[in-house]
């Protein structure tokens, strides 16, 4: 397996993952070390012996001041999980005597990235970051305004996209915590941690009482990302006390799976969940025969696991998914995104944190659900596809709907629903729309808001005047808008004023969200909570607006 990686200095004078384009980040309102105002033509970074070093718990690290933010990247919040550790819940890290750096980004769990960049135009859109990927993963980084200084910022802790398999915490370069934290004068942190089968591999049926929390340590790891939140924030100028957690796709299934843990319960206190409307978990006993496979697979017996945590992380993982991969050809179960998943009816998970209702471990939680127009856009690098017709799209939907399976014989009753609804736009567009489907935000929308702590929707719809205007409102498209990012991940969005008057308003109300847990105050007309009687959401566009659930009867056409 191939891993790409960047060099430091470069990345300095011209990409945007690591140091950053400084065009990308507003020059006003920073500050040297000192305090002095930094001109255009002055010095921006700043790294040395006694510059950007802050305490924790495991020993002093060292990071660099950036136009005004301090940077902390690679953290350890726990030990290595390779050998011992691998199947095992997150051990603390060892304390270090030395002061570590904290200059670069840390390792990225095992996973599959051959061929990541092989299509070189989701390259570009997306502008991936992987680097160096090992067992030593669980690392996290911090961007902060001042280090210690007795303030009680509030703090953002993000978990990336990528399903349960993929990813990381600087995957795209909009996941950047620098703009976001100087605008709000937050904390933000982002987190690294086990996947697929090194963070789902479920060995409580074979492996007894000491595996029994094997199949979810990938969530364990988030917890204990929490935890340190929780006890080193302040020194870096945090509140643990005021915590939200945020996650888009893949990250917001892990917002939702934390809500559904008690283990972190009161590790925080506000959360929002973009795109992350797919619904899946695995179940206790289908995950423990997968387990069984994976034995088979070996050659070995349950007495024998300790043979799995010994080999080379790549053979491990090469051997699991093959293992799934029989499971799922011989029993005809459909695992979605590789099969290694959080399992549910455990110790970690007890049961599905939303439905048939929201775990009350939750009910005091403000939540914000939001989900893109599209999604994804079928014409992106297509034209001939914006011709496409009405009957045309329903061929193509009774196969498949964006995330999800095709509609069947449902196809053509939900493809003339949508037309309906929405009468401006064009088949493409119509096909667009039925793939992208509110249906799970609003679901879990519908289940939260019977609890006392409010819930807001929004809908995402602004879209990039790139690839012919065939990007539409794409997944992923919005993070770089909550963030203040749209001039650093101008892949996504051509960058300039255009996109950059919407992300003052949409990250300057996840600010007062986080301050408060009510989203009103920062930029954006007036938000309404959510109800299910009127389904209010935001419209997030050139022009915001507040709507009472445009897309019910179209989506009630999908039930």
């Amino acid at each position: 397996m191939k891993t790409n990686r960047r060099n430091f200095f470069q990345t300095l004078g011209a990409g945007t993952a690591g140091i950053g384009i400084s065009s990308a980040f507003p020059k006003s309102a920073m500050s040297t070390p000192s305090g002095q105002a930094i001109e255009d033509d002055e010095q921006v970074l700043f790294v040395g012996d006694n510059i950007a070093l802050a305490d924790t718990e495991y020993g002093k690290v060292k990071g660099y001041i950036l136009r005004g933010i301090n940077y902390f990247l690679g953290i350890p919040y726990g030990a290595p999980t390779s050998g011992k550790n691998r199947f095992m819940p997150p051990q603390k890290p060892k304390p270090w005597d030395d002061v570590l750096p904290a200059v670069w980004w840390g390792n990225s769990t095992p996973q599959n990235i051959e061929g990541q960049y092989s299509n070189v135009y989701s390259a570009f859109v997306d502008h991936w970051n992987y680097d160096d990927i090992s067992e030593d993963c669980l690392r996290l980084n911090v961007f902060t305004p001042e280090i210690a200084d007795g303030k009680e910022r509030p703090v953002l802790v993000w978990f990336h996209g990528g399903g349960f398999t993929a990813g990381n915490g600087i995957e795209q370069d909009g996941y950047n915590g620098e703009n976001i934290s100087r605008k709000g004068d937050i904390v933000f942190v982002s987190v690294n941690h086990r996947l697929g089968p090194m963070g789902f591999s479920n060995f409580a049926g074979v492996g007894g009482d000491k595996f029994a929390n094997s199949g979810n340590v990938g969530i364990l790891d988030l917890v204990a990302a929490l935890e340190w939140v929780r006890d080193n924030i302040e020194n870096f100028g945090g509140d643990p006390g005021n915590v939200t957690i945020m996650g888009q796709s893949g990250g917001g299934g892990k917002v939702k799976a934390i809500a559904g843990t008690p283990k972190a319960k009161g590790l925080f206190h506000k959360a929002a969940v973009l795109s992350g409307f797919i619904r899946l978990w695995g179940e206790k006993d289908t995950t423990e025969k997968v387990g069984e496979y994976i034995l088979r697979e070996a050659g070995i017996t349950k007495n024998e696991i300790d043979k799995l945590q010994q080999m080379p992380w790549r053979e491990y993982y090469a051997l699991a998914n093959r293992a799934m991969a029989k499971f799922a050809e011989e029993t005809g179960a459909q695992m979605g995104m590789g099969g290694f998943v959080p399992v549910v009816g455990t110790e970690v998970i007890p049961e599905e944190p939303f439905f048939p209702e929201t775990t009350s471990l939750i009910e005091d939680i403000p939540m914000i659900f939001s989900s893109t127009t599209e999604e994804m856009s079928p014409s992106r690098t297509n034209p001939e596809l914006e011709k496409i017709t009405l009957v045309e799209v329903i061929e193509q939907v009774k196969v498949r709907a964006g995330f999800e399976a095709g509609l069947g014989d449902k196809a053509e009753e939900v493809v003339m629903a949508y037309a309906k609804a929405f009468p401006d736009k064009r088949p493409v567009e119509i096909w667009a729309l039925v793939s992208a489907s509110r249906r799970g935000n609003v679901a879990l929308a519908d289940s939260k808001v019977k609890q006392k702590a409010p819930v807001y929707m929004a809908w995402f719809g602004w879209q990039p005047p790139l690839f012919n205007n065939r990007m539409r409102a794409f997944h992923c498209l919005d993070i770089c808008f909550w963030f203040d990012n749209t001039d650093v991940m101008y892949t996504h969005t051509g960058g300039g004023k255009r996109p950059r008057a919407l992300a003052e308003k949409v990250s300057g109300s996840l600010i007062q969200f986080m301050n408060t847990g009510d989203p009103n105050g920062g930029g954006l007309p007036e938000w309404p909570r959510y109800t299910s009687e009127n389904g209010e959401v935001m419209i997030l566009n050139d022009v915001c607006e507040v709507k009472n659930d445009p897309d019910r009867k179209a989506r009630m056409a999908m039930s």
